[in-house]
């Protein structure tokens, strides 16, 4: 059965969507994206996200094209739309279309697409085995607070990763981990701190990040907000990575060399499984 998916207003078999030629999320990547997870027909971290994509948005000059209200009721009519009971919601919104100019046009009328992915997000087998990275030099522009879709140099790089036979890449600026392809990069030493890198420029302020650490500080685990080397990942107790796809998963391999006894470590598995339970307590 076809998904149905939303396209500047209208509600269309995604056979039948279209989007002008002409849209600068297509000729520029002139365009911001979300992703939000669903459980139980229910939206996870729905608040981070949207108060993300405000900042996304202010960040590029973009016009909202929907108040707060109108997102939240789309979100709740592309589930009953498409019976989502587990999976995640795309919302993508793009400057708008205009003849191809380096330059803005005036006035632009912003484009807005959502669609859905239906998929267990509880049942991850990746959470068991944990995941390979490998380290590879970062490559994107310089704005990555910015959730915009520049994800070609991502795919490129994570693609010719698993051509390799690894599931994931860190990306590396001047010797110091900024992200992982999609995901923010978290340690725990062998002294038991969860460290992450502080947020700025560098890396997306990731909100499952946000949420985790929160729910770190609370169970008193001591948390620090640094960069940190490759070195020190390969010498870490623990290795994860948080998404709004994969919330808390197990990086047990990075470089080929083994992190701790090369098997998901006590400190994410109990992240995990404090994330899953507060979050879907509080979903909306």
């Amino acid at each position: 059965m076809s998904r149905i998916v939303f396209v500047n207003g209208e509600w269309k078999p995604e056979a039948e969507a279209t989007i002008s030629v002409f849209d600068r999320g297509l000729l520029f990547a002139d365009a911001i994206y979300e992703v939000t997870a669903v459980i139980n027909r229910k939206l996870i971290d729905y608040p981070g996200h949207t108060a993300r994509l405000k900042r996304s948005l202010e960040a590029l000059g973009i016009p909202a094209p929907v108040s707060d209200s109108e997102l939240l009721d789309l979100h709740r009519q592309i589930i009953e739309r498409n019976d989502l009971e587990s999976g995640l919601i795309y919302l993508q919104i793009s400057r708008g279309a205009a003849d191809r100019d380096f330059l803005f046009a005036d006035g632009m009328k912003p484009s807005i697409i959502m669609f859905t992915q239906k998929k267990n997000v509880l049942e991850n087998t990746k959470w068991e085995t944990g995941l390979s990275v490998v380290t590879v030099p970062e490559g994107r522009w310089a704005n990555r607070q910015i959730k915009t879709v520049q994800l070609l140099y991502s795919s490129m790089v994570k693609t010719e990763a698993a051509k390799a036979g690894a599931d994931d890449v860190f990306l590396v600026e001047d010797g110091l981990i900024t992200e992982a392809s999609s995901s923010n990069v978290h340690i725990v030493t062998k002294d038991g701190v969860l460290v992450t890198r502080h947020l700025s420029n560098a890396l997306l302020h990731g909100i499952t990040r946000a949420s985790v650490l929160s729910l770190a500080q609370g169970s008193d685990l001591k948390v620090e907000e640094r960069a940190f080397s490759v070195d020190e990942v390969l010498s870490a107790a623990e290795v994860f990575i948080t998404s709004a796809s994969a919330f808390v998963m197990p990086v047990v391999r990075v470089d080929g060399r083994s992190i701790g006894d090369g098997k998901p470590g006590p400190v994410s598995r109990k992240l995990l499984q404090t994330y899953i339970q507060d979050r879907l307590a509080n979903a909306i």
